[in-house]
């Protein structure tokens, strides 16, 4: 076994990984202020983004849950493994070999488990896909042809065939160097009494991937009747890699069409997938031998993200410009008892969507393949746009299976729909229903709110108001988000504005609950010097103590600022500087620098391409990570900012020294000691208004 990765080659893993690419594979980020972005936290349930990622300085940080970090820490979590494995999984993804310090001295670049299992997943697909045109897979061929695949389309979406046998896709996995426990901890192979067995046997195949594209697992259709496994479709058993309940078939291609759109379709097959695809619905996705699940809804939740209109969350769907619809997550079930029934799963789990929900049904209770074979694609297409909302697609199906012409049937539907709508958390929504159920059911409003009313205790469902404003994190009446920056203005200019979101800044904090001048100046001081550590002048700095900072938490940053070497030099990398200030800090107070480094400043956005948010493509110039460049140079506004925090913090030095010196001397006794004092008295007094002199005298505003 290899020693610890070198250093070096970390640093060099760091500066390669770009921290924007990697989180926005699985949470739709959004600009907030000079290179922040703000989005769904992947680690806790929220519905209120309180997910905050720096990409120029390589850190992240959730005010919600508090977990934060760099590019490792953000894999580590996401991954579930541990630091040495998150850098060999980025090493792998950026193509950097890696050395190990060996007691040998030999150098060893061994990939991790993890790593493993997607080479060895990716070499199976490659292998299944080699098969397809076999003699052997012509049963394959035709099940695929005959649901109007062609062999390009089974090429896009990576369809191959298992070959029937014994081992041979554990003959060929262990020609390329996989050893047999790879391939079971793969789910690729079985043991047996004979020895280990291919998983996936005479079947065609698909490839199940992640929202980046690696192949985590496989689905594979029962092609023959002598088949050893009964079920029609099977899947990769759960693994390190594949979690039934955590991958969506399809997302790998969907991905991009779900963001833009903000839809996402939601289908029951992997050839109903294709046929959405094909047809032009390219938002659909596929659960894979379960049914679609809380877990799933996080997924597509931090992938369409939420709606608000200033503080007003917005609730279902929502026009957008350019698409037929929008905002919106929609259901394919079928008509029948099963359909129905998943219908009421999805009911369920309609809380989890900010987005409302809609369920489409063809005529005959076709599948959207199906319906492509026989009506084409403008079917398809129609089906999706013709999607019927969720609720009332539940509360109908219960009121239509009673003969509501008989007083009997009326109070039938009554107990039928009543616990469905008690389930509906909104109070103004839950109202409307129940209006809407009375009219069609034909008896009075109040006898169905009766029911309804008795239904929400006995369920001890949660009231809410989803249209209520929502505040994203801690308190204070500071101004909102949206109110900082104006198009075409520079909101900054204003003092009262700047101000403001100083006061924001302080009341969001979540390490230190105080809101009064010498905190605000203390965090702004630090979170200037930790995002844009060139902006704050060496010589000025130098000058400051311990007794310059009365909160003890930047009493301590101070000083693991010390402990990290002071000032970095300007051509540090900016991961780099970011890595030894948190190593320095320790754990304590490496929550309260990652919320410093993410916390926006009360500055106009900075002209440099490695710190403005325009999107991923300013990030690192397609080279790297952007905490692969140097520390950047400060802008004039920056510079600016960070002297007059500098020179207040001195000048408060100076202040206290003062205060302490005079009341020192009001108990002396005249004599030289007096005098003495007297002299530095004057002299502090005066270094502090040339201090003032000099930042202040030519200030530009």
């Amino acid at each position: 076994m290899p020693g610890m990765i070198k250093k070096e080659d970390v640093e060099k893993v760091r500066a390669a990984a770009d921290l924007y690419d990697i989180v926005s594979a699985s949470v739709t980020l959004k600009p907030s202020g000079t290179g922040t972005y703000v989005g769904l936290c992947p680690f806790h349930d929220e519905k209120t983004p309180s997910f905050s990622v720096r990409p120029a300085l390589g850190v992240w940080h959730c005010f919600g849950c508090g977990l934060g970090g760099d590019v490792f820490g953000y894999v580590e979590q996401q991954e579930n493994i541990d630091f040495r494995e998150a850098v060999e999984l980025l090493a792998d993804r950026y193509h950097i070999e890696l050395h190990y310090e060996s007691g040998s001295g030999r150098n060893e670049h061994v990939g991790s488990k993890r790593t493993r299992l997607l080479e060895a997943n990716e070499e199976a697909q490659r292998f299944f896909v080699s098969q397809i045109m076999s003699k052997e897979a012509l049963a394959a061929r035709k099940l695929l042809g005959g649901r109007n695949f062609s062999q390009a389309d089974c090429e896009r979406f990576g369809c191959g065939y298992a070959p029937q046998g014994w081992d041979n896709l554990v003959r060929h996995l262990a020609g390329k160097g996989f050893t047999q426990q790879e391939m079971l901890d793969a789910g690729l192979a079985r043991r047996g009494q004979r020895g280990v067995y291919d998983y996936f046997r005479g079947r065609v195949t698909w490839p199940i991937r992640d929202s980046t594209g690696r192949t985590l697992g496989f689905g594979a259709r029962k092609l023959y009747d002598d088949d050893a496994i009964a079920a029609k479709y099977i899947n990769t058993p759960d693994t390190q890699l594949y979690r039934k309940n955590q991958v969506l078939y399809g997302i790998d291609l969907a991905k991009a069409a779900i963001v833009k759109k903000r839809q996402v379709v939601i289908v029951e097959g992997y050839t109903d997938v294709m046929a959405c695809h094909l047809a032009g619905v390219d938002t659909a996705i596929a659960t894979c031998g379960t049914a679609f699940g809380a877990e799933h809804a996080k997924i597509v939740r931090r992938l369409i993200a939420d709606d608000s209109l200033g503080a007003i969350q917005l609730i279902g769907p929502l026009k957008v410009e350019g698409q037929a619809l929008s905002s919106r997550i929609v259901f394919t079930f079928d008509g029948d008892a099963a359909g129905q029934k998943a219908a009421l799963h999805a009911f369920g789990l309609d809380a989890a969507f900010l987005s409302q929900t809609f369920v489409a049904v063809a005529d005959d209770n076709l599948d959207p393949c199906d319906l492509r074979i026989e009506r084409g694609n403008e079917a398809v297409r129609s089906l999706i746009e013709r999607a019927k909302p969720l609720y009332d697609f539940v509360i109908d199906a219960a009121i239509g299976r009673f003969d509501t012409t008989f007083t009997t049937g009326q109070m039938g539907a009554v107990k039928a729909v009543a616990p469905l709508i008690a389930q509906i958390r909104d109070r103004s929504l839950h109202d409307l229903y129940t209006r809407k159920a009375a009219r069609r059911v034909g008896v009075d409003l109040d006898v169905l709110q009766r029911e309804v009313a008795n239904e929400r205790r006995r369920l001890n469902v949660r009231d809410e108001d989803a249209y209520a404003p929502k505040r994203r994190y801690g308190a204070g009446g500071a101004a909102p988000r949206e109110s900082r920056m104006e198009p075409g203005q520079n909101p900054y200019a204003n003092p009262a504005v700047r101000k403001a979101l100083e006061r924001r800044d302080a009341n969001e904090q979540t390490y230190y609950r105080i809101d009064d001048a010498v905190f605000i100046c203390e965090q702004q001081f630090m979170a200037t010097l930790i995002q844009v550590p060139r902006a704050i002048d060496r010589g000025a700095f130098g000058q400051l103590t311990l007794s310059n900072f009365m909160t003890p938490v930047f009493r301590s940053l101070f000083q693991a600022i010390a402990a990290a070497g002071g000032l970095p030099s300007d051509d540090t990398p900016q991961g780099l500087w970011m890595h030894n200030l948190t190593k320095a800090g320790g754990t304590l107070l490496e929550p309260v620098i990652n919320e410093l480094a993410v916390m926006p400043l009360p500055l106009p956005a900075s002209e440099h391409g490695a710190d403005d948010a325009e999107g991923p493509s300013s990030m690192g110039g397609g080279v790297g990570g952007a905490a692969a460049v140097q520390l950047r140079p400060p802008t004039p506004a920056e510079r600016q900012y960070a002297s007059e925090l500098l020179a207040r913090l001195l000048d408060m030095g100076f202040m206290r020294r003062i205060g302490a010196a005079k009341r020192k001397m009001a108990m002396l006794p005249d004599g030289e000691e007096k005098i003495a004092l007297l002299g530095q008295i004057t002299q502090m007094e005066t270094a502090r208004k040339e201090l003032q002199a000099q930042v202040y005298g030519n200030n530009v505003g």
